[in-house]
C-alpha cells in the first residue's frame, strides 16, 4: 500500500491545508463573522476555473491566520493527516508576504511553524522544513524585504529555515525578476527552488535554472514541449514535484488521464508526487498516488520508485535519506 511507503512531501502549501473545519474553528475562537453558513457552504466554493479563481479564496481564507498558536494548528492539523498517508519528512511552503500583508509578522509565522514541526517529529516521526515562497505577483523589493525578514526570524526562533521559493500567479511573472533576490538567498545557505512550467512555458524552467539557481522545478509539467530541455534534467537529474490533482483542479488538464505522467517518467526524469493545496484540491498525498494508480495502472514497483524519487530529491541530511531508503529495500 503507498501509505507504507517512506515518502517525502516537496510541494506542499501549508496554506492551502486549510480545511473549511479549521478555517470555522479558528473563526469561532477570534470572535470573527465569515461570510458563509458554514463549512460545507466553503466547500463548495473549492471549484477553481484556473489559478487565479484560486488564489483569491486562498488569500481570502488566511484572514483568520493571526497568532503564532493559529499557525500552529493549521501545520499540527496537516501533519497529523501526513502521517496517515504515510508522508516521512516534508519541505513546506509558507507565503509570508501573504501575512505580513495583514499585518502578521515573519517571526510569528515561522514561530508557530516550528512548535508544529517539532510536534510532528516527536509524535510522529516526521522530519520538516520550511521553505519561504516569493508571491511572484508582487514587487521585487518586497521580495528583498522578505528574504531578510525570514533569515532574522529563523535566526531568533530557530525555526528549520530551508530554502527559498518561488510560487503565485506565473503568467506575465518570469523567473528572472528575482535573480538578485535568488542569489542572496545562495549567499545565505539556502535551497533554491521555483514554480515554473504549469501555467507558464518551459522557458519559464529554463530561467528558473539558469537565472535563479533552482535546484528544483515546482509542477514543471510543460519541460515536454521542449525536447532539449527534458535531455538536461534527466541527465542532471534535476527534480520535478509533480501535483496531479492539482493539475485536475486548475484545469491544467481536463481528467487526470491526460496528465503527462507516463511520459514524464518515460523520460527518465525525476518525478516526484505531492499534493500541492489538498485541502483545496481534493486530496492529500495519499490520494494523489491512489488516483495515479487508478488512470496509469502504478504497481509497487513504480510506487517504490516514486518514493525513491522523493527522497533523493529532498533536502533531507543525508543521514536522514540514508534511513528512509533502508525502509524501501
Amino acid at each position: 500500500m503507498p501509505g507504507a511507503l517512506p515518502f517525502c512531501e516537496l510541494h506542499l502549501h501549508i496554506e492551502g491545508t486549510f480545511e473549511p473545519e479549521t478555517i470555522f474553528a479558528l473563526a469561532a475562537e477570534q470572535g470573527r463573522t465569515l461570510p458563509y453558513d458554514g463549512p460545507a457552504e466553503l466547500a463548495a466554493r473549492y471549484e477553481f476555473a484556473n489559478l487565479p479563481s484560486f488564489l483569491e479564496l486562498y488569500y481570502e481564507n488566511m484572514g483568520v491566520l493571526r497568532s503564532e498558536r493559529d499557525f500552529e494548528a493549521l501545520a499540527g492539523a496537516y501533519f497529523a493527516r501526513a502521517h496517515r498517508a504515510g508522508v516521512a519528512h516534508v519541505e513546506l511552503f509558507v507565503d509570508p508576504q501573504a501575512h505580513t500583508a495583514r499585518g502578521v509578522a515573519e517571526r510569528t509565522v515561522l514561530a508557530g511553524l516550528h512548535r508544529a514541526i517539532e510536534a510532528a517529529g516527536e509524535r510522529f516521526g516526521i522530519s520538516a522544513g520550511i521553505i519561504a515562497c516569493v508571491l511572484r505577483d508582487r514587487p521585487v523589493d518586497e521580495a528583498e524585504r522578505m528574504l531578510d525578514a525570514v533569515l532574522e526570524a529563523a535566526a531568533g526562533t530557530g525555526a528549520p529555515l530551508l530554502g527559498l521559493g518561488l510560487d503565485s500567479a506565473e503568467l506575465g511573472f518570469p523567473p528572472h525578476r528575482f535573480a538578485r533576490v535568488f542569489e542572496r538567498a545562495a549567499d545565505a545557505g539556502l535551497h533554491r527552488v521555483a514554480h515554473a512550467g504549469e501555467e507558464g512555458p518551459a522557458d519559464y524552467v529554463r530561467e528558473a535554472l539558469d537565472v535563479l539557481g533552482a535546484e528544483r522545478i515546482d509542477h514543471g509539467i510543460r519541460v515536454l514541449d521542449d525536447p532539449a530541455l527534458v535531455e538536461r534534467l534527466a541527465r542532471e537529474r534535476i527534480p520535478l514535484t509533480v501535483c496531479p490533482l492539482s493539475n485536475v483542479r486548475l484545469r491544467v488538464v481536463d481528467r487526470i488521464e491526460e496528465l503527462p505522467f507516463r511520459e514524464l517518467l518515460d523520460a527518465g526524469l525525476l518525478v516526484t508526487v505531492n499534493s500541492d493545496d489538498p485541502a483545496y484540491f481534493g486530496g492529500y498525498l495519499d490520494d494523489n498516488l491512489a488516483a495515479l494508480r487508478s488512470a496509469f495502472g502504478l504497481d509497487e514497483a513504480e510506487l517504490a520508485g516514486l518514493a525513491r524519487n522523493s527522497i533523493e530529491a529532498s533536502f533531507a541530511s543525508a543521514a536522514r535519506k540514508a534511513e528512509l531508503l533502508a525502509r524501501l529495500r
